[in-house]
């Protein structure tokens, strides 16, 4: 029968030093990981969305407000106002105003938006805005996440199918789980080197659906603005299926207000502004990036693309609601003939029961989708009565998204 083994000192000594270094070691990971800067607070009891308003009430009144020095344009998922701020994205409780949950980084954050009942944030690394966390909008739990390259600023954008990240060299989908279907533009590490089917562009303005991407970008060499059109999730990520690529050549590439209004289907509406020679219009484009019509637009748009908001641009029902920075235009989605103009208007506004509450001076506009004819306005006392104000609605609630001279946001919940 074989004496058993006895540990010596030195074995001993050994297996604790191993133990040491083990511990040191996942010390050292944990200092220098995401995890350390994070804190993540998730809600006690999750609440869904409220039922439909049926119908627009006759006042509304301030119920609570907080401060929103992040996108300024307020929106709702899972039955939560999400705010945010430097480092935090906040889910709030529509009826009080108290956090709900919180997630917050040691890192700036760069946008967030609202998909797929989450909320999207990216957050600033050395490579960019390209940071990526989902939270769900009921309880703030974190679900899926991811890396990239990114250009900083990077707007983000959803069209109820994908989110689009897009910045002024490089544009990036992602399908719900974060997925990357396409990658455009700058590529500083290509897997497939002349994948992409062009270099050296500036993305001036992008929109995206389910089954076209439209970017409008400045070219090196070319002499107007490029519309190129592609799929959003094609075989390949990395290498873009493209539909179809027009410079338009009555466009001068140093205009800053031209920019993609939407991809309705397989139609792409873009703005081009006014020149020496062509009147300001809103002109329609196919799948593959090939003129169809135009309407003129006499009305004066102030807003550029990377400072448009979201929630500058309304679909309701069949017409497409757009702020120009100055007037609501509301168009056929279809055809894009213009249907009406709304003065004075402070944004493009949002839909309960039915009726398009537009922010207006002194308060929100009770106007019909299809005619623009506006029945009442609801009265509400702002700061800043012709600041912009960004509305979206929960319930029978409305959220303002108010941004005042001096570039502060403010969230505020009338009902």
């Amino acid at each position: 029968m074989l004496a058993p083994e006895r540990r010596t000192r030195a074995d001993v000594i050994a297996a604790a030093t191993i133990a040491v270094l083990v511990m040191v070691a996942a010390v050292v990971v944990w200092w220098n990981s995401d995890a350390r800067g994070t804190t993540s607070v998730v809600a006690e009891s999750p609440v869904g969305p409220p039922p439909s308003a049926l119908s627009v009430p006759e006042s509304v009144g301030e119920l609570w407000r907080t401060d929103d020095a992040g996108s300024g344009t307020p929106f709702v998922v899972g039955g939560t106002v999400i705010a945010s701020d430097e480092h935090t994205v906040r889910g709030l409780d529509p009826a009080t105003g108290d956090t709900r949950w919180s997630y917050t980084r040691d890192r700036a954050l760069c946008a967030v938006v609202g998909a797929w009942d989450a909320a999207v944030a990216t957050y600033r690394d050395d490579r960019g805005c390209g940071q990526v966390t989902e939270l769900d909008g009921a309880s703030g739990a974190r679900e899926d996440q991811r890396t990239n390259d990114a250009d900083d600023p990077a707007r983000l954008s959803f069209d109820v199918t994908y989110v689009t990240q897009a910045g002024s060299t490089r544009l990036e989908v992602w399908r719900s789980d974060l997925v990357r279907t396409l990658e455009y533009g700058r590529v500083d590490a290509p897997v497939n080197p002349g994948s992409q089917p062009r270099s050296g562009c500036t993305l001036i303005s992008t929109a995206s659906a389910s089954s076209r991407v439209a970017v409008l970008e400045r070219c090196p060499g070319e002499t107007g603005l490029r519309l190129t059109t592609m799929n959003p999730a094609p075989k390949d990520a990395t290498v873009p299926e493209v539909y179809g690529s027009t410079v338009l050549a009555d466009v001068s590439p140093d205009v800053e207000t031209a920019r993609v209004l939407a991809v309705v289907g397989d139609r792409i509406a873009l703005y081009l502004p006014p020149s020496d020679t062509v009147v300001g219009r809103v002109a329609l484009f196919d799948g593959s990036a090939t003129f169809l019509s135009a309407v003129p637009m006499d009305e004066p748009v102030t807003t550029t693309w990377p400072t448009a908001r979201a929630s500058d641009l309304v679909r309701t029902g069949s017409v497409l609601v757009w702020w120009t920075g100055s007037v609501a235009v509301g168009f056929d989605q279809a055809t894009l003939e213009r249907r009406w103009v709304l003065p004075a208007a402070l944004g493009a506004g949002a839909v309960m029961a039915g009726q398009l509450l537009v922010p207006v001076p002194g308060g929100l506009a009770v106007t019909d989708t299809e005619s623009g004819t506006v029945s009442r306005t609801l009265p509400v006392t702002r700061e800043d009565a012709a600041a912009p104000v960004s509305v979206t609605v929960l319930g029978t609630r409305v959220v303002e998204g108010r941004r005042g001279a001096d570039g502060a946001g403010t969230t505020v919940v009338l009902g």
